[in-house]
């Protein structure tokens, strides 16, 4: 967080407190203009994906000039006890990110009450698989052309691409990509990318990084594909 805060200064983003948990404030950083049309990113829901956190913050380092103008608003890390004790979940050994279609849980509600009155042109939520052979990425149908394909062209270079053909039960699309309609009916718990599709999103992704791969690749990959998507944004006009 001092790191985040450092970018903040310079990039003229606002700091803002939203919960505590497990004796951590937790904070958004959201561009001084509305983060309304702009991009919702998040990582570390999950504390032992580091390179969620990582990626993340890399990028906001490497990219300033871009954030300076982007519409946005960040979420840092939402599980810092669970960072600091490589858990995936929270000290109360809950799975933070199985929790958006309540309001039970303090952080989850209060992040849904921060962000009530925005739409986003973009989500991106950061994650690791700790089964993983390579990188893979969600993307929830809405908008089309698809970006999926394009985004794990641009990250074969960086990262081998997963493999598998079912993954958390789901079968892929294609080599890497699971995209799919979401029918809300079939989540009894959702998560935080469904959460911000059905609610809040017109596109969004989740990137998964292998977390047995060493982490300055990882990062790099997330970074990477954080700026890609931002750059497509930029190019649609639908931000400076």
């Amino acid at each position: 967080m001092r790191r985040w805060r450092a970018v903040a200064r310079s990039c003229g983003l606002s700091v803002v407190p939203f919960a505590t948990a497990s004796g951590h404030e937790l904070l958004a950083l959201t561009s001084r203009c509305s983060p309304n049309g702009g991009v919702y990113l998040s990582a570390g829901i999950h504390g032992d994906e580091p390179a969620s956190t990582e990626g993340l913050i890399h990028w906001a380092q490497t990219h300033r000039a871009e954030l300076r103008k982007l519409p946005c608003i960040i979420f840092p890390c939402l599980n810092p006890w669970g960072l600091i004790n490589n858990s995936r979940t929270d000290e109360h050994c809950e799975d933070l990110n199985r929790h958006f279609h309540h309001n039970r849980v303090p952080v989850i509600h209060a992040l849904k009450a921060l962000i009530e009155p925005f739409k986003f042109s973009l989500s991106i939520t950061l994650h690791e698989d700790y089964d993983g052979r390579g990188l893979y990425l969600y993307e929830l149908e809405r908008l089309t052309p698809f970006w999926g394909e394009d985004l794990l062209e641009l990250a074969r270079p960086l990262i081998p691409i997963e493999g598998r053909t079912i993954i958390d039960g789901r079968r892929t699309t294609k080599t890497g990509l699971v995209r799919r309609k979401i029918d809300p009916k079939k989540f009894p718990m959702i998560p935080e990318a469904i959460f911000l599709h059905l609610h809040h999103s017109e596109r969004s992704f989740t990137f998964e990084t292998p977390s047995e791969f060493a982490l300055d690749q990882r990062v790099r990959v997330q970074s990477a594909l954080i700026q890609e998507c931002v750059n497509r944004l930029s190019r649609g006009s639908q931000f400076p």
